[in-house]
């Protein structure tokens, strides 16, 4: 009975990789810690990315058979390594997307994406956040204190979303007020941007998309004006919304080549494009159109540079992050989450919630 109990506690369940379209609810080893700048957090709420989905489909090779998935949370510290400054046992807290030493060049650049021991290894190169328990690595420069009295369902939008396509998408594509922006994607990123790029004014926000729902969703985000290109020409659209000059800013939120080839075809000379998507094949790059046009192209991977500043406006009220929230699951029941996201235009979900 002491063994049997024991074991119980050194194991926790989690959603588990084993190759392209193969995934299981299984046990594994409890988080631990392994540095002494590490946290262990409990999840209390979760979430999934459409990047899990581009894993999923094998688009991510460095995600390897046993990869505990997930890199978004909110959570309770477990226990805390000795180095560990900013936070103690007990304290909730927002989990990053991304892992930073705050120490390393790339860090000193603002570059945390591409930190020299960390970047983006949750749920990629090491184990992940949906789970019961999670180790963070750097933990006083990877985790958030959750502000009082905001909901974790909307904090949750701010580990990986919101700074994602802020950073991505507007910030990268320059949105100044006045500007004509268009969004290709009306997904839970492409909304995402379309919620922050309204921080700047801008004249038109045009959001593309084959999904009904989600356009209608767009329009009541503050979407202007909705293209759905399975009905209607989007260059002919574009064409009568601008008065023939063509977008600002075109800001690619899904990753598949022809959504960066409508970028291409669709934004205004002088203007910019923005990449957001996580690409898993090649994409044209039309330069025999664009070399004379004075267009900017920006490729980005989120820095979370953004996120004290969302928080802020989270917590003030005027960022309405849990409205991202359609689906809510039991963390335990994750594979039927995992159904409901990848057929989301079928189940009208944007992001789902998983609840521990």
């Amino acid at each position: 009975m002491t063994t049997a109990v024991k074991v119980a506690a050194n194991t926790m369940k989690a959603l588990v990789y084993h190759g392209p379209g193969q995934k299981a609810w299984e046990d594994k080893p409890k988080a631990a810690i392994k540095e002494s700048t590490d946290a262990v957090v409990r999840i209390t709420t979760s979430t999934i990315c459409g990047t899990d989905l581009h894993i999923m489909k094998g688009d991510v090779p460095t995600v390897t058979d046993g990869r505990v998935l997930g890199h978004e949370g909110v959570g309770v510290i477990e226990s805390v390594g000795l180095s560990v400054q900013n936070f103690k046992v007990g304290d909730r807290v927002l989990i990053s997307c991304i892992t930073s030493c705050g120490k390393c060049d790339y860090c000193k650049k603002g570059m945390y994406s591409h930190c020299r021991n960390g970047g983006w290894i949750l749920g990629n190169t090491i184990d992940g956040t949906q789970a019961e328990y999670v180790r963070i690595p750097h933990a006083d420069n990877s985790l958030y204190a959750a502000p009082p009295g905001v909901e974790e369902e909307a904090l949750v939008m701010l580990s990986d979303i919101f700074p994602t396509g802020f950073e991505c998408g507007v910030i990268n594509g320059q949105v100044k007020p006045g500007d004509i922006v268009a969004i290709v994607g009306s997904g839970p990123i492409g909304l995402a941007a379309l919620l922050t790029a309204q921080f700047y004014s801008p004249a038109k926000l045009i959001l593309i998309d084959r999904d009904d729902n989600r356009l209608k969703v767009a329009k009541a985000f503050g979407a202007t004006d909705t293209i759905n290109f399975e009905k209607e020409n989007i260059e002919q659209r574009i064409q009568t919304l601008t008065g023939g000059e063509g977008v600002d800013v075109a800001i690619e939120a899904v990753g598949v080549p022809s959504s960066i080839e409508t970028c291409q075809a669709i934004v205004a000379p002088g203007g910019r494009i923005a990449n957001i998507g996580v690409h898993g094949k090649p994409a044209t790059l039309h330069m025999e159109k664009l070399w004379d046009r004075n267009i900017a192209l920006t490729t980005r991977l989120v820095d979370t540079v953004t996120t004290p500043m969302l928080l802020k406006v989270l917590r003030s009220g005027k960022l309405d992050a849990k409205k991202m929230g359609t689906h809510k699951f039991a963390l335990s029941d994750v594979m039927s989450a995992y159904a409901t996201f990848g057929n989301a235009a079928k189940e009208n979900a944007l992001k789902v919630i998983l609840k521990a």
